[in-house]
């Protein structure tokens, strides 16, 4: 299950790990929680990169679009006990992905993070901070 603490006004967003339990490896030790209405909307527009082993988990999130993004990314969609149930691997710009009622909540990752993790669809992912 999810461990969300809700995020303090001013404050810098929070940061958390992301394991996959099933394969035993990590999509992303520095991804940011976008858990805010604005943070939610704003998500990686105008960042010109996502760096290795970071990312973005926006939560909630029934799927995501990359209009105005300058770079292609990896997504993940989760339900919510973070069971993964959907993976694009190098989404480019205007796109949209991860749309589906089971969606809960949705990973955005730099490229090739799927495929290092070895993630699959039904792959159990788990939060540390």
């Amino acid at each position: 299950m999810r461990s969300f603490s809700p995020p303090q006004a001013g404050l810098k967003p929070r940061e958390i790990e992301i394991a996959n339990l099933t394969r035993g490896t990590v999509l992303g030790a520095h991804v940011r929680v976008a858990e805010t209405a604005l943070s939610r909307a704003v998500g990686l527009l105008g960042q010109p990169r996502l760096d290795p082993g970071g990312g973005l988990l926006i939560d909630p999130s029934s799927g995501i679009h990359t209009f105005g993004m300058r770079f292609a990314i990896d997504v993940v969609a989760l339900d919510r006990h973070l069971r993964v149930h959907g993976l694009w691997e190098q989404l480019g710009r205007f796109r949209i992905a991860g749309l589906s009622w089971k969606t809960s909540c949705v990973l955005e990752l730099p490229i090739g993070a799927i495929r290092d993790s070895a993630t699959q669809v039904g792959d159990q992912l788990q939060i540390a901070k």
